[in-house]
């Protein structure tokens, strides 16, 4: 087959490694911000189907169908995401003469309505949570709300990924909460329609991987808890679900089979479940007709290559795996690395990928290279790191020393977050619910750790030290025959750090990984599993950035991350104190005031509006003011 990948970043990678080993012919298509983007290079065939803009790429079926006639492609693989879950795309692919691989049109739209699904998991004898469903009337839903009993969840019919879903404690909450959801909806999905169910106080979200062929086979390869999730995403998956009793697991597992089977379901698709943790009862949530972001897990404890299934059964064969044949070997975590900074509400972060260095012995499915950017255009996903050991504490040590020797320079990204959750008590004992990162304090974001700007200024000193163990560093001595020298360090916000050595450098435990890029004088170090970058600052920048500190009027306006200059407020003259408005920037469609840390006399302004900036550019010096 040739096989048109409606996807992008690394899913479309994922599709193009199963497919070139079973020895299929790949089509990459890509908007314009993914020109150079590691999934274009990696296909047999690249083709731009339109801009940044969603609706005219990547969201767009008469792109997509344009670009599989064009390049001859006789099948179609979605991903996930975009339009996998689209029946009239899948309509489309097959009406083109195309193979679909995923499940057929009409699974696709029963599940596609949380309305329709339920009253098919009903039919099928699958538990689903009270709730009422049979009016779209406000006065109706709130009575039904009444009748089920406080607190009750309003959620959207349609649609996913947590938008048109409010959680009501009260009566006199129920009619807000209800406009706020239905808007939502509509606003994301297009579709207002509501479903008032009751709220379960400990729910656990557990999923029941499935797949099925054409010829009415269908078999489940096991649980997935996916409880840590912020804002409706999940953040750490593993397989199998622990701490089911075994008549729990089992009835997940035959309920969803037996709804698969119900609808004709005849690919690799999710039944997701809401667990009372309290009770160990269990109701149907919705069935993902897809591949899901966290397959690898189930793929590291089965053994199975679920893509490569799915080609199997789109092409008509028998299901090669009976359920007498599926077993189950140790445990698996997966941890979704994010542009984003747990720290500040999980906001997004943009910014090009300086350095990468992955630990050996694990899997990680990635979107970038080095020199890879995250944009502002999509998902702020940078990669999939996943462990595999024989039993589930082996697995989670994996994890938090993986984490600890990765190294994901030149952005913020949430490995902190991931590495404080190996050490999590729910997580170790297995008994997380979706609550808990809500309910739960992160801990206190921290400025830049001494011991990583020591270890940056270790290797800015012995030059090329590449990945190494922060071990072979510890009791390094800057010995008499080492002249002293200051050497000047900026992070990854711009703020400026001066190491002056003059003895031993103190190091820590916590510090374990360092990479060094010596053409671009950026070193990046790993402390307690985030990753701190520093660049060299060239001498002729010292004083308009750090010594200008020093002698306490304003520093350098320094660019903290990739964005479009909106406005400039001062020239070349300007007096300028502690708190002035300087440059105003944007980046994630958010507007950035970048302010002057002191008294000074602006001295160069080297951007105009409309400019790109990358992070830590200077945008404008200052002089000190003359004594009056």
């Amino acid at each position: 087959m040739r096989i048109l990948i409606a996807n992008r970043g690394e899913i479309a990678r994922r599709i193009i490694r199963s497919a070139r080993l079973l020895g299929h012919e790949t089509v990459a298509v890509y908007a314009d911000p993914d020109r150079d983007a590691p999934f274009t290079r990696e296909a047999d065939i690249a083709v731009r189907i339109g801009p940044a803009d969603l609706a005219s790429s990547y969201l767009s079926i008469d792109a997509v169908i344009a670009a599989l006639h064009a390049t001859g492609a006789d099948a179609v693989h979605p991903g996930y995401g975009f339009l996998a879950e689209n029946a009239a795309f899948a309509d489309a692919v097959i009406a083109a003469d195309a193979t679909w691989i995923g499940p057929n049109p009409t699974a696709i739209r029963e599940m596609g309505s949380k309305i329709r699904a339920r009253r098919l998991a009903m039919e099928a004898g699958v538990p689903v949570i009270p709730g009422f469903d049979e009016s779209q009337d406000p006065a109706d839903l709130a009575a039904a709300a009444d009748r089920i009993g406080y607190p009750v969840l309003v959620k959207a019919a349609a649609g996913g990924g947590g938008k048109g879903i409010r959680i009501v404690h009260e009566a006199a909450g129920f009619a807000a909460a209800l406009t706020e959801a239905t808007t939502e909806a509509e606003r994301s999905f297009g579709d207002g329609a509501m479903i008032v169910e009751r709220y379960i106080q400990r729910p656990r979200h557990i999923e029941v991987q499935v797949v099925g062929d054409r010829h009415g086979n269908v078999v489940h390869l096991g649980t997935r808890e996916c409880s840590v999730q912020r804002r409706y995403q999940k953040v750490l998956e593993e397989a199998p679900a622990p701490n089911l009793s075994d008549e729990t697991r089992s009835g997940l597992q035959d309920s969803a089979v037996a709804l698969a089977a119900a609808i004709g379901y005849d690919s690799a698709g999710t039944v997701e479940f809401v667990v009372d943790d309290e009770t160990g009862n269990y109701f149907f949530l919705e069935m993902n007709t897809r591949l899901q972001v966290e397959h690898p897990v189930t793929e590291a404890v089965t053994g199975l290559d679920l893509v490569g299934l799915m080609f199997a059964v789109a092409e008509g064969a028998v299901l090669p795996i009976a359920q007498s044949d599926v077993a189950w070997c140790g445990h698996a975590f997966e941890a979704r690395i994010n542009a984003e900074d747990p720290f500040d509400g999980f906001a997004p972060r943009i910014g090009t990928v300086t350095h990468l260095c992955v630990p050996e012995g694990v899997r990680w499915d990635s979107a970038v290279e080095v020199g890879g950017e995250i944009t502002p255009h999509y998902d702020s996903m940078v990669a999939k790191l996943i462990v595999h050991g024989d039993d589930r504490g082996t697995a989670l040590r994996r994890l938090g020393s993986a984490l600890d020797d990765l190294i994901v320079g030149g952005l913020v990204t949430n490995t902190a977050l991931q590495r404080w959750l190996c050490e999590a008590e729910p997580v170790r004992a297995g008994r997380v619910t979706t609550r808990f990162l809500d309910e739960t304090p992160l801990p206190d974001p921290k400025p830049v750790p001494v011991e990583a700007a020591a270890a940056a200024w270790l290797a800015t000193v012995d030059g090329g030290v590449g990945a190494t163990a922060w071990s072979s560093l510890v009791d390094r001595r800057v010995g008499p025959h080492r002249p002293v020298r200051v050497v000047a360090l900026r992070d990854l916000d711009g703020v400026m750090h001066e190491v002056v050595p003059d003895g031993d450098v103190e190091t820590s435990a916590t510090t374990s990984a360092i990479d060094v890029d010596t053409a671009r004088g950026s070193v990046a170090v790993n402390v307690a599993g985030a990753t701190y970058t520093f660049t060299v600052v060239p001498r002729e920048e010292r004083w308009a950035a750090t010594s200008a500190a020093g002698h306490g009027h304003a520093s350098a306006v320094i660019a903290p991350f990739p964005a479009v200059v909106t406005s400039v407020d001062v020239s070349p003259g300007d007096s300028i104190h502690a708190g002035s408005a300087v440059v105003v920037i944007e980046a994630m469609k958010m507007l950035h005031t970048l302010s002057a840390t002191g008294p000074g006399v602006v001295a160069e302004v080297r951007v105009s509006p409309g400019d790109q900036v990358a992070t830590n550019q200077i945008l404008v010096t200052f002089e000190p003011e003359s004594p009056s």
